[in-house]
């Protein structure tokens, strides 16, 4: 499972150690998954952010990627709080958790796929807890990808796309969605409502249950 002390990816390491140098109070180590052990749901992202995760130690917390994202989880009952400032502001995930295809904060939020490979075996073992029927949201192409090789299927048999729904070994699903960047969301490319669709999808997979 998720190793707070790994460093088998010497670039990653090494420029944790330097933002940890320039950033004191940064948390600037491997982030954690953050949400309930048990949860049906699964959100998988692609790597801290500076400001962000790495800055506070939660995923998707303290930068703007986490905004929509924590606003959508508290709308489908997935959270207790519609925002999340920190790692101790006492929010709480229900039935959902949040985790990050590379948990370690990559230079120009650019892991290399060498790294991506290397911090697979953590989401490997996630992967594990889903019961049958649990969900899977990948947001983005990395996240998606880093979900096929941990469960060791062809990534060319399963195309990204937004809000596309692929089946999973032991009855898992898997949702795709355009990151929640600002670069997206700002763009436009991906809308508050797209975003909503996605979770609607997943929050009535779960229900069939």
């Amino acid at each position: 499972m998720f190793d707070p002390d790994c460093r088998e990816c010497s670039r990653l390491s090494e420029f944790l150690d330097q933002v940890k140098s320039d950033n004191p109070d940064y948390f600037a180590r491997p982030v954690p998954p953050f949400g309930d052990l048990k949860a049906r749901l699964l959100v998988v992202g692609l790597a801290p952010g500076m400001h962000g995760a790495n800055a506070t130690g939660r995923p998707f917390t303290g930068d703007y990627a986490g905004i929509l994202l924590y606003e959508t989880l508290y709308k489908y009952g997935f959270s207790s709080k519609p925002e999340s400032l920190s790692a101790d502001d006492g929010l709480k995930l229900t039935d959902c958790r949040i985790t990050n295809a590379v948990k370690c904060l990559p230079p120009q939020n650019k892991p290399l796929g060498v790294e991506i490979n290397t911090c697979n075996q953590f989401l490997t073992e996630e992967l594990t807890t889903l019961p049958e029927g649990g969900v899977i949201v990948a947001l983005g192409l990395v996240a998606h990808n880093a979900v096929l090789k941990a469960f060791g299927v062809k990534l060319s048999a399963f195309k990204f796309g937004h809000n596309a729904h692929h089946a999973m070994p032991n009855g898992i699903q898997l949702i795709d969605s355009y990151h929640c960047s600002r670069y997206n969301t700002q763009t436009r490319r991906l809308t508050p409502d797209m975003f909503h669709a996605v979770f609607d999808h997943a929050r009535r997979l779960l229900k069939a249950l």
